[in-house]
């Protein structure tokens, strides 16, 4: 089956979801305001300069599940639901999403933003799989730590590649859509690379390349 990939932050949704659940842990007093928030930003502005360490960040970002059993986080997620993503769903993704399924493709998200913030949302927009950094649970606790390889930059190709070995899928006919310059190495891999409100970089990649560029934005 033709799969259909979709990054999530900045493609399918109008906004940053890894750096909005940071705004809601500041915003409920769940971490210390100052400092969180300036973490917060000054890795989301590294991720945007496509200098982000990935590790440094999934540390910072899954520090504070460690504070939590799972049902408190469970609510505190569809409380973030509520007053961060909804805000960010955008009619034309989920469209795009329902399309890609009424053609009988396979729908996945491949994402940097870790599994516990991004599960919901992928479930919410109707896509079947999900490829994400996953935390490590012990004991029923979130430990801190994560599980193989983050799916970023290159590691999205990793762990794709990870995935299609597993389940025999193939990238024949593929599509990836993505906002990001991040996602290079995975716009490289697939038959139909398609930037969508796409970054300067990834823009004048995809004018160069000749590759499709759409916006989702209502």
């Amino acid at each position: 089956m033709t799969l259909a990939i979709f990054d999530l932050d900045g493609t399918l949704i109008a906004g940053d979801s890894d750096h909005s659940w940071g705004q809601f842990l500041v915003e409920k007093n769940i971490v210390d305001a100052a400092t969180y928030q300036a973490k917060n930003d000054y890795f989301y502005q590294e991720y945007l300069a496509g200098s982000l360490d990935i590790l440094e960040y999934l540390s910072f970002s899954l520090a504070p599940l460690t504070q939590f059993s799972l049902p408190e986080l469970a609510q505190l997620h569809d409380e973030f639901m509520v007053l961060k993503i909804s805000p960010l769903l955008l009619s034309k993704a989920v469209d795009l999403v329902a399309d890609h399924k009424e053609r009988g493709h396979t729908t996945m998200i491949i994402t940097a933003t870790n599994e516990f913030v991004t599960a919901p949302i992928a479930r919410l927009l109707g896509v079947e799989h999900l490829i994400a950094p996953v935390p490590e649970i012990k004991e029923q606790r979130y430990t801190g730590n994560i599980v193989g390889v983050p799916s970023f930059q290159e590691g999205k190709v990793t762990r794709l590649t990870e995935w299609l070995n597993k389940t025999g899928h193939t990238l024949a006919g593929s599509y990836f859509y993505s906002d990001s310059h991040n996602d290079l190495p995975l716009l490289e891999l697939v038959d139909h690379p398609i930037a969508v409100d796409a970054d300067d970089t990834l823009t004048d990649v995809a004018k160069q390349k000749g590759w499709p560029t759409i916006s989702l934005r209502d």
